[in-house]
């Protein structure tokens, strides 16, 4: 069951397009003179009209100037975003947990502690696997999953992708489109029955492979204790 989303005040929501305007005008050069473009050209036609057609036509000449800044504010911001995104761990993950509609995101089913990662997504195309990190060590994870989960999907379509910027890989911009673009093969019905049966399956935790860190290993003293007993 669906969680009730919490309501946010005017103030808060204010505060909320001030910090994407922040963040947007710091990572796009671009975005400071798209916006005064988009308040000032709407505003000069308003003028225009004003003084040909009467005032009737200032309150529509406000309201077109706002939504064409928040036509350039949301087109920008998401750029921003990618290009932010880029590279890090963990952002094909961050980025279908905002996208809208009925997307079941599962982060980091399977890892190493490279910080190598593939993360599970159900949705209406299907079951889709999305692997970060270095393609050689990526790839074995990406397998293993593909081989877990087809044991148990049934005839629900599988997809993956390695996210990255080399050839046969999915640029991390890219991501929203490409999924959006996927057939819906499931209903809702559907995905809630298959959300449920791997959820089961994934509900056992995995260690990373790979070396443990050193911080993490235990001392020799303790290591001895536990074979002791």
């Amino acid at each position: 069951m669906a969680k009730p989303q919490e309501k946010v005040s005017f103030g808060q929501r204010l505060k909320q397009i001030g910090m994407v305007f922040s963040f947007t005008a710091k990572q796009d050069r671009w975005f400071a003179p798209l916006v005064a473009g988009a308040v000032l050209i709407p505003l000069a036609l308003t003028v225009v009209a004003v003084l040909n057609w009467g005032w009737l036509w200032l309150p529509l000449g406000i309201l077109f100037t706002l939504l064409a800044v928040l036509v350039v504010l949301n087109l920008r911001s998401n750029r921003a975003m990618m290009n932010a995104a880029e590279g890090q761990p963990g952002a094909a993950a961050s980025i279908m947990e905002n996208m809208r509609g009925d997307w079941r995101v599962t982060p980091a089913v399977s890892s190493t502690t490279q910080m190598d990662m593939v993360h599970l997504v159900i949705g209406r195309p299907g079951v889709i696997l999305l692997a970060e990190g270095h393609p050689q060590r990526v790839r074995g994870l990406l397998g293993q999953e593909k081989r877990r989960l087809s044991k148990v999907i049934g005839s629900a379509p599988l997809y993956d992708y390695m996210i990255g910027n080399d050839e046969g890989e999915l640029p991390i911009r890219k991501l929203r489109m490409t999924l959006m673009r996927l057939p819906r093969n499931l209903s809702g019905k559907d995905v809630n029955a298959l959300d449920k049966r791997l959820k089961a399956l994934t509900a056992r935790p995995q260690l990373p492979k790979g070396a443990i860190p050193k911080n993490m290993r235990p001392s020799k003293g303790q290591f001895r204790q536990m074979r002791g007993r």
